[in-house]
């Protein structure tokens, strides 16, 4: 008889986000010390798909190695109720976040590879094999929900990049417009958006660039129309509208870690026995029910990341 295994990220059904649960966070951003007043994206609001010259290549086929025994987290949640600094520092963003302009858009990849170019997103994303992924995904501010992800693994585009040996490190960077992205003008963040990984990190089978979800481009206010998934990591690290990809042989610096590195860490993997400085880590909100569960070392994804940190036990792992 075939039986088929519990994945190590598996919640029960109870914690699922259920399509007719209307989000209510009153209670948890109070105790956050944060306002979350809004209302969702109204209709006829520009869609990252209006238009989107690779929006034929949607839905793409599933990829059935990252499944979730869970439902997916309803995409009217996920539309809005989102950080997006570069618009504001709210999280009904949604409607700020159409200003992005996605098209033209080029992606540039530099520092140790052999030779360093600059390629078109639609080039880019038709060249990369693209696929569907259910990820968890899990906020420092402590609240999570569940994806399905469209895009390609990392790794295609660091064979790609065909990078050189000394390129230890990936540094992403956003793109950088103040006349666009009014957050930009608060001279208090240091712009651009940064953010970075190992080369192992960033080669793991998990680590995913993200392009599309909900079976259509990715929206605006998601990341369109390139972000990164690193579903092991706060979500923090998963930088959105990304133009450039640096290998380098040193360490990038994320921009929450040069703007508080006591709270915000390079590596930043989730762990439920580690707090934030202000906050406990030990459970999560999904979005939509208002029910809190436990939180998972990894994020529950331990079995495919737990060894990238062999020998860095003397690092602050966790924030």
């Amino acid at each position: 008889m075939l039986t088929k295994s519990k994945p190590g990220w598996w919640m029960p059904e109870a914690a699922a986000t259920p399509e007719d649960v209307f989000l209510n966070r009153r209670a948890f951003m109070a105790a956050s010390g944060v306002s979350i007043a809004g209302a969702l994206v109204p209709a006829g609001i520009a869609r990252a798909d209006d238009a989107d010259p690779t929006a034929d290549l949607y839905p793409a086929p599933h990829n059935e190695s990252f499944e979730l025994e869970r439902e997916v987290t309803p995409e009217k949640y996920n539309l809005n109720f989102n950080n997006f600094y570069e618009f504001g520092s709210h999280k009904q963003i949604a409607g700020a976040a159409q200003k992005l302009e996605i098209r033209p858009w080029e992606v540039r990849i530099d520092g140790d590879v052999e030779s360093e170019l600059t390629v078109g997103i639609d080039d880019l994303i038709r060249r990369m094999p693209l696929e569907e992924r259910l990820y968890r995904h899990r906020c420092v501010e402590a609240w999570s929900m569940a994806v399905p992800w469209t895009g390609f693994p990392m790794r295609s585009l660091v064979d790609f990049a065909k990078p050189l040996s000394r390129g230890r490190y990936v540094r992403m960077e956003t793109f950088m417009d103040p006349q666009m992205a009014p957050g930009q003008r608060q001279a208090w963040y240091p712009w651009p958006y940064v953010e970075g990984l190992t080369i192992e990190e960033a080669t793991n089978d998990l680590t995913f660039l993200v392009t599309g979800a909900y079976g259509k481009p990715v929206a605006k206010q998601m990341g369109a129309p390139l972000r990164l998934a690193t579903p092991w990591k706060y979500g923090f690290k998963s930088i959105k509208s990304i133009v450039r990809f640096t290998f380098t042989e040193d360490r990038p610096r994320g921009m929450w870690e040069a703007l508080q590195e006591s709270e915000y860490g390079f590596w930043a993997n989730v762990n439920p026995d580690v707090p934030h400085p202000r906050w406990s880590q030990a459970t999560e909100e999904v979005l939509g029910t208002g029910e809190r569960v436990p939180t998972m070392l990894f994020n529950g994804y331990g079995d495919y990341v737990a060894g990238l940190y062999t020998g860095y036990e003397g690092e602050k792992l966790y924030m």
